[in-house]
């Protein structure tokens, strides 16, 4: 996307991400004379950390001193306190592939204001990748719109996940989230960077994400990016408010209600309120109304292929998990204002 295209604010954030992916592909071509430390087990930060996560904040509170800053490695020390204009941001997702030389990191940026995510950025340095997202105007991949997979078959699809890797962390309920998934999916992969894994979910590299333990620096830019692409996030109930919530699913619709029925139970929220869940089988089936969608298309038409054309496939779950709802949806209809999809937004 022209630069001269994007939102101002937005403009900012790309900016300071790619300073920060300048510095980090530069200590990439000598990794091994990089200084490390250890803030726990097996969770590294390295001086590449530090000096990307300054000059992150140095270029956006130039541009917006008045803004607030949470940031990984300094927290919310940097920037004003009270602002309902809240940089979050994870100078390198993918620390401990970097160390190693496995080029699968990223620079994450992202505005938030009053607690929702306006502004997305996710840098991969490596591959000079740009994803980016603004509320309403779309999810870009460099210069292309960029869209959720149009797969509707768990077999069929390939879903990214994290291990756990902290002392503390459940081993063993992982283990049977893997034996749950494994025979129903076409695969599952670990990059090691949540904000990338959740950029491919946008652009349909992927068609599903999901890991516990996650931090909002980790999340929330690529959460803008998901949704903005025509998919859904959540913790592993469906919940939508999960940022806080140290957990974290990402899939297109027609996926995400099969694999909330798969991870739910896996959930510390599982069983925690049941109304929640049911407002957000309702929200499930809106989403299907994609932006490039016929706009007199009936939405219990959409609604119904949230589940897999035949029931010969195991990964189906029952219409009350997806949230659908035939007999009460056959008469409505979506509104006929259908977001553009040829090229990038422009700004009054």
């Amino acid at each position: 996307m022209s630069s001269n295209l994007l939102h101002p604010m937005l403009n900012v954030a790309v900016k300071a991400a790619r300073a920060a992916g300048a510095i980090i592909n530069r200590a990439a071509l000598d990794v091994e004379s990089v200084r490390i430390s250890q803030k726990q087990i097996n969770d590294f930060v390295t001086e590449v950390d530090h000096a990307s996560e300054q000059v992150i904040i140095e270029t956006l509170l130039t541009a917006y001193p008045g803004h607030g800053i949470l940031a990984e490695e300094s927290g919310s020390e940097h920037g004003a306190k009270d602002s309902e204009f809240v940089w979050v941001i994870d100078p390198l997702d993918g620390t401990t592939n970097f160390i190693h030389g496995f080029p699968v990191y990223c620079v994450s940026i992202a505005l938030t204001v009053r607690g929702k995510v306006e502004q997305a950025v996710i840098y991969d340095p490596s591959r000079n990748d740009l994803f980016t997202a603004t509320k309403g105007r779309g999810a870009y991949m460099n210069d292309r719109r960029i869209r959720v997979s149009k797969r509707t078959r768990l077999t069929e699809c390939l879903i990214a996940t994290g291990f756990p890797f902290r002392a503390g962390d459940n081993f063993k309920q992982h283990q049977a989230i893997m034996a749950d998934l494994m025979p129903r999916t076409a695969g599952l992969r670990r990059p090691g960077s949540a904000a990338l894994d959740l950029a491919y979910v946008a652009a349909g590299f992927t068609d599903g994400f999901f890991e516990t333990g996650l931090h909002p620096w980790d999340v929330a830019a690529g959460s803008l990016l998901v949704t903005e692409a025509g998919g859904l996030v959540g913790n592993l109930t469906g919940e939508p408010d999960f940022l806080d919530q140290k957990e974290c699913l990402a899939a297109a619709p027609r996926i995400y209600g099969q694999l909330v029925a798969l991870l739910g139970k896996y959930s510390k929220f599982a069983g925690v309120d049941d109304k929640l869940r049911a407002s957000n089988r309702v929200r499930a089936v809106a989403a299907l109304a994609q932006p490039d969608a016929d706009p007199s298309a009936d939405l219990y038409a959409r609604s119904t292929s949230l589940e897999p054309a035949s029931s010969e496939d195991g990964d189906a779950p029952p219409a009350e998990a997806t949230g659908a709802r035939p007999r009460k949806l056959t008469r409505i209809r979506r509104e006929s204002s259908v977001v553009p999809v040829e090229g990038p937004p422009s700004v009054e």
